[in-house]
């Protein structure tokens, strides 16, 4: 034991000695800092994407435990709720203590951005299952009155009201007054109002209705036995389950959106990875000598992989360490700026506010720390292999990393036959793995396919070009070394480019397909309570300068107890032109006169529930199971959801409900379209309506669209970054190695700029042979981004669309920065003394 300590310490003070290598050799410290930030820019990725899903779910739980209280079964059903004769039948159920009616709408607000969640209860019923939604203000009696509300903190401080205000609220296109009368004990993130059920149900004609009953259960009864023996005797469309139900739906609706940016962070590890392994390479490249000399006096092959990895778990210390530094700072900002729904809409009317997870961060920051210390395992073990003698002899011979050709073949095989394969629990896993095989299959087969393609190009007339070919044909191995981080950064950068161009490009058709008309008009800005009555309806189409008016009623519905609302949009639409209003994918079948009515449903309803067309199905509409024909499958790029579109005569015959949301407008010739708009705010109040031109519709949706992906345009940037960079520090690494024939070179005439030459040739050539394959690759894992990754994600398909333009342009610079990176990077050794670079063999 005694004499492990003094070999410890030894090789502590070798470790010492060596590591400032990576400090103190010229350039070396920027490749350094370039590679730390390339692992923290994938650890702070990650890690904010867990940050901000983290306080969603913690957010949405708290909310839950505040709108549930102590119910330990919610029965719900569709967005427009359910007769509440159903209510005393389930309060004389034995195995029910307590059932507490609720009726809860999202409340339009004239003038603000977004709705405001009102909770309508019996006082008496819900003090024994939410006490936390009971009113609490100066007169008890309040919580009876019909016009009196009562805001949680968050809902007071959002509208700047407090006890004695009011609040207008929108009901059709006219407005009710509330009075604030106090405020609720809820969660203090919760933004929601509580009235008492019946004022609620006056005033926003929801008389009879009820959205959900809270149940408490008597003690002895199952929770789950008892869901189960009421989902046989409720309405059809409605079921009871455990309030924690709807917090697992609404997780998985967003898990589709944090897996795919986790991935995002994954690939940024992975670039990382391999600029570590460049910028490795040239630092043990440089300290080859030194740690031969190391190896004579005793350091075993272990000690010194150990060591070099030891130096790369530094770089992953620091970088994860700025990373989860970073990634908080960005799950502030963004929950902040955009809320924690991840920009989807699925957790409103929260206040933001990040909440720590420390597992995230202990994975994020290991992960960190892996992928560097992985990425300076091929160097060490290139290291460790050299033999001392020839290192102290040659001073800086050249590493030799392993190549496996058999590997690369097996890898690129299993990552095709990985393509066609069904997602796992709804996620492309399969897709993702397929796309990591290929590009390890490709890298591992670059020295093969360096010399095949090498072997094409004819031998060049200038003696500088010649031999800079000759070089590389000779090499396959050191080309691999220079070509990883290009090949990895521009496959990624222009699959990501392709997807993005396939997505935009699709986006943008579908607009011109769904938005035919020439204005829209929505009643306020969404939510329950606003709408366009019948005789509001009436109106707008008889408006001077309209020719024709479509309407659309939406709403929702519950077709599995435990899944997230499908939207139902009952619209105006031929059935014998579907494709007029609606962007059909595949065959579509003709609605049979007696039979039952059409159904169109989106490519996500299609895919989730596995229907066809041509299928008969059921919908639960209104407490009835209604069958309709699937007439056709459309696309749908606004509701990842799902969205089923019916006949908006057929949904008013069988509802009685005339009333619709929205409206699309086509004028005569020559008609004003600024007139139009005007005479429909005159009409309907142009605080209460939203109008808009297609153009503006499109624009915002792109727009929207552009700031989503702003994170993939930056991504694909560090890209090209850590492949110029890469390719500079491994291209240095292998002209460290050859000064001696360098030297040897101008012993036999050739000059410093024939030598130059040479260099800038194969940087070209290596620049070309890295930007082709990564552009080949790239196509093929675009391809799998856009019909496997995009479909299984999110259930709906897009057009291939590849931007030529863009990516001929990226790739001319690419190969011109890459020359300019090689050249500069060989240029120290077209400064040295030609005698001195030859003298280790005289």
């Amino acid at each position: 034991m005694s004499q492990d300590v003094p070999a410890r310490a030894s090789h502590v003070g070798l470790a010492r000695a060596t590591l400032g290598g990576l400090r103190t050799a010229r350039g070396a410290a920027g490749r350094t800092l370039l590679a730390t930030g390339a692992i923290a820019l994938g650890v702070a990725l990650g890690f904010a994407v867990a940050l901000i899903n983290h306080t969603a779910v913690a957010e949405f739980a708290a909310g839950l435990a505040t709108l549930s209280g102590d119910a330990d079964l919610t029965v719900q059903g569709g967005r427009t709720g359910f007769a509440e004769a159903l209510y005393p039948t389930l309060s004389r159920d034995p195995a029910i203590a307590v059932a507490s009616p609720v009726l809860q709408l999202d409340a339009t607000l004239p003038g603000r951005d977004r709705t405001l969640p009102l909770v309508g209860l019996d006082v008496l019923r819900a003090a024994a299952v939410t006490p936390a939604l009971v009113g609490v203000g100066e007169d008890r009696f309040d919580t009876l009155r019909p016009d009196a509300v009562f805001l949680s903190a968050a809902a007071s401080a959002w509208l700047g009201v407090s006890r004695g205000g009011t609040i207008d609220v929108q009901s059709g296109l006219g407005l009710v007054t509330l009075r604030v009368a106090g405020s609720v004990p809820a969660d203090p993130g919760a933004v929601v109002g509580v009235m008492d059920i019946a004022g609620l149900q006056d005033a926003f004609d929801r008389v009879g209705r009820l959205t959900r009953i809270d149940l408490r259960l008597r003690p002895g009864f199952d929770v789950a036995a008892t869901s189960a023996r009421l989902a046989g005797t409720l309405p059809p469309g409605i079921a009871a389950v455990a309030p924690a139900a709807s917090l697992e739906s609404t997780a998985r609706l967003t898990r589709a959106y944090r897996v795919n940016l986790d991935v995002l962070a994954l690939v940024a590890l992975f670039t990382g990875a391999l600029l570590v392994y460049s910028t490795q390479s040239l630092a043990v490249q440089r300290r080859q000598a030194p740690f031969a000399l190391m190896r004579s006096l005793g350091l075993t092959r272990g000690s010194l992989v150990r060591m070099i990895v030891g130096e790369g778990a530094v770089l992953g210390i620091v970088g994860s360490g700025a990373g989860l530094l970073a990634g908080y700072a960005i799950a502030a900002v963004a929950t902040r700026w955009f809320g924690v729904d991840l920009g989807a809409g699925f957790f409103r009317g929260r206040v933001p506010g990040v909440v720590m997870d420390a597992p995230a961060a202990l994975l994020f920051g290991t992960a960190g720390i892996v992928a560097a210390m992985a990425g300076s395992y091929g160097p060490a073990r290139a290291a460790a292999a050299m033999a001392p003698a020839a290192a102290l002899k040659s001073g800086v011979p050249a590493l030799s990393p392993g190549t496996h050709p058999a590997l690369g073949i097996a890898a690129f095989a299993l990552g095709v036959a990985l393509i066609p394969l069904p997602p796992v629990r709804g996620l492309p896993l399969f897709g993702y793995a397929s796309i990591a095989l290929l590009l390890i299959g490709t890298l591992q087969g670059l020295p093969a396919l360096a010399t095949l393609l090498l072997g094409w190009v004819p031998a060049p007339r200038s003696p500088p070009a010649a031999l800079a070919l000759a070089q590389l044909r000779h090499t396959p191995a050191q080309v691999r070394l220079c070509l990883a981080a290009i090949v990895a950064a521009v496959s990624l950068m222009s699959a990501m480019t392709v997807m993005v161009a396939s997505f935009r490009g699709s986006l943008d058709t579908w607009l011109g397909q769904v938005l035919p008309a020439d204005l829209y008009v929505r009643a306020g800005g969404g939510g329950d309570t606003a709408f366009l009555a019948p005789d509001t309806r009436r109106a707008i189409a008889a408006l001077e300068g309209v020719e024709r008016a479509e309407f659309v009623r939406a709403t929702a519905l519950a077709l599995e107890p435990d899944a997230p609302r499908v939207a139902l949009l009952a619209r105006d639409i031929d059935p014998g032109a579907p494709e007029r209003r609606l962007p059909l994918v595949g065959a579509q079948v003709a609605a049979r006169t007696g039979g039952a009515p059409p159904a169109w449903i989106s490519e996500s309803v299609a895919d989730r529930r596995g229907w066809r067309t041509g299928q008969a199905i059921i919908l639960p509409i209104e407490e009835r199971m209604i069958p309709f024909t699937v007439a056709g499958i459309w696309r749908d790029y606004a509701r990842q959801q799902g969205a089923i579109v019916i006949e908006r005569t057929v949904y008013a015959a069988m509802t009685g409900d005339a009333r619709v949301t929205d409206a699309a407008l086509w004028l005569r010739a020559g008609a004003s379209r600024d007139h139009v708009r005007r005479a429909v705010e005159a009409l309907a109040g142009a605080d209460r309506v939203e109008l808009a031109t297609p153009g503006e519709l499109r624009e915002l949706s792109l727009r929207i669209f552009d700031r989503t992906f702003a994170v993939t345009y930056a991504l694909e940037a560090v890209a090209v970054l850590i492949g110029l960079s890469g390719l500079s520090s491994a291209f240095g690494a292998q002209v460290l190695a050859r000064r001696r024939e360098f030297g040897v070179l101008r012993h036999l005439g050739a000059t410093k700029r024939q030598i130059g030459a040479m260099l800038a040739v194969e940087g070209l050539a290596l620049a070309a042979l890295g930007v082709l394959v990564g552009m080949l690759l790239g196509f093929v894992i675009a391809l799998i981004l856009v019909h496997v990754v995009n479909r299984q994600s999110f259930h709906w398909s897009m057009d291939l669309i590849v931007p030529f333009g863009p990516l001929a342009a990226l790739a001319a610079a690419l190969v011109g920065l890459a020359t300019l990176t090689a050249w500069l990077a060989g240029r120290r050794a077209m400064t040295d003394d030609a005698v001195r670079a030859v003298k280790d063999d005289w």
